[in-house]
């Protein structure tokens, strides 16, 4: 018997997963929880074989949860379920050590396999997520030397308005860098982008 502990700040989501989960023979859902806190909790208390994690949830994210799993129960499985499959989010999960990245779409049939895959050791990827991080291997991004330049001026905390001042631009120019190295980092918002850009090595990591 595999047991799964579920993570997700929903409770109707929970319940949806736990009713696809119970359907199989060999899994069995032993605790539930709805935070990152409460996660780890959850695993020191039931040593689950595998967790299904949400990734954006109230208290820490599940990508900050899973590394403090991993940490304190290593042979423990997680497996990162959500509805975001930007690079940032993706690459985030994989270095905290998720076992695999699947989407909220996925089928029971599939979410049950996964969950053995999981439980055996094996990596398990949706397959939009698979094909992103293929592509990502075999085109690496390119910024522009003014779409660096902004992101840099990004992740020292400036305004769209500061950025323009800065590099003599208009607002609206440093918009548009911005939509363009987003597109190119596969984000939808500044913080993933210079994450994404700190991660791919195009901005210094902090500090230094």
């Amino acid at each position: 018997m595999i047991t799964v502990l579920l993570v997700d700040d929903h409770p109707v989501v929970r319940e949806g997963l736990r009713g696809m989960l119970s359907a199989e023979d060999d899994l069995a859902v032993v605790a539930e929880a709805g935070g990152a806190a409460e996660a780890v909790a959850a695993v020191r208390a039931h040593e689950p074989d595998v967790v299904l994690m949400d990734l954006r949830m109230p208290g820490g994210d599940g990508v900050e949860a899973t590394a403090r799993v991993l940490v304190q129960r290593p042979q423990t499985r997680v497996v990162v379920l959500t509805t975001y499959d930007t690079d940032a989010d993706i690459l985030r999960a994989v270095e905290a050590g998720a076992a695999g990245y699947l989407l909220k779409d996925a089928s029971r049939h599939d979410l049950a396999q996964a969950v053995r895959a999981a439980a055996r050791g094996e990596t398990v990827l949706a397959p939009s997520v698979a094909a992103k991080l293929v592509s990502r291997m075999r085109s690496p991004v390119e910024l522009s030397r003014r779409e660096i330049d902004v992101l840099r001026l990004v992740a020292r905390g400036r305004t769209n308005a500061e950025i323009g001042r800065e590099l003599l631009i208009s607002e609206a120019t440093v918009k548009t860098h911005l939509l363009r190295a987003f597109g190119k980092l596969g984000v939808s918002d500044r913080t993933a982008a210079v994450t994404a850009a700190i991660e791919r090595g195009i901005l210094p990591a902090p500090g230094r």
